[in-house]
């Protein structure tokens, strides 16, 4: 239960998936659990498990497109705890799988919001309580269609690349200077709803599920996690440098 005692975690997409998961472990490892997401009915069930496991969580119902609020989460977080010691960045959406010259305006922009602007809004707002905690964790969930570049995957696969791209420019930025440690995660196929969108004829029953992946997850939120800058890959179990 103590492993993660006293830390203050912000956890995006936390309604249902691998972020529900996410939450749900750092809530019994100890950690107070800000689930961000859409669904107020997915965050009250979180929040009726996480109280049964004995910790507790603040329930912050938003769309990470709204960056007002993630500026002034930033600023009531400092108000309240001083600190954040562990961001995961889940929340995420797939698009449309379709030829680049398909693609809606709308929905280009509706997926680089999602996928890439909202979590650098997070890293803006949060950066500075993160550099406050004695050992500040960043987890940021990727996919392989970042470095797998299939046809029909553009909107997807262009966020999840420039997402990569972004979390790495801030690792290279606080690994000198700070304490904080930034990682990716590949998940690789999962039994999650947005793997049966995309893969509509796929036996879920043949997947993984996010339970299966989160105890990786949480290993790269301890305080006695050393690397930055890498991607943890599910399917390979292995940490992965870019270089």
């Amino acid at each position: 239960m103590s492993d993660l005692k006293d830390r203050i975690a912000v956890v995006t997409g936390a309604s249902r998936g691998i972020g529900r998961a996410v939450a749900l472990e750092l809530a019994r490892k100890g950690a107070h659990v800000i689930a961000l997401a859409r669904t107020v009915g997915g965050l009250e069930e979180l929040d009726d498990e996480i109280k049964q496991a004995g910790s507790s969580a603040t329930l912050v119902p938003v769309d990470v497109k709204d960056y007002a609020a993630i500026d002034r989460l930033g600023a009531a977080i400092n108000e309240r705890w001083g600190k954040l010691d562990i961001l995961v960045g889940n929340a995420g959406m797939l698009g449309p799988l379709t030829p680049l010259g398909h693609v809606d305006p709308k929905q280009w922009d509706e997926v680089m919001a999602v996928n890439v602007t909202a979590n650098w809004r997070l890293i803006r707002s949060l950066d500075p309580l993160l550099q406050l905690s004695d050992a500040g964790r960043v987890v940021m969930m990727s996919s392989g269609a970042a470095r797998n570049l299939r046809a029909y995957w553009g909107p997807y696969s262009v966020s999840k690349a420039a997402l990569e791209a972004m979390t790495r420019v801030y690792a290279a930025e606080t690994r000198e200077t700070t304490k904080i440690k930034v990682m990716l995660v590949n998940p690789g196929p999962l039994r999650t709803r947005m793997r049966a969108a995309a893969m509509p004829g796929e036996d879920p029953m043949t997947l993984k599920t996010p339970e299966d992946l989160t105890p990786k997850v949480i290993e790269l939120c301890l305080p006695s996690w050393s690397e930055t800058g890498a991607l943890y890959d599910f399917p390979t179990d292995a940490v992965k440098s870019f270089s």
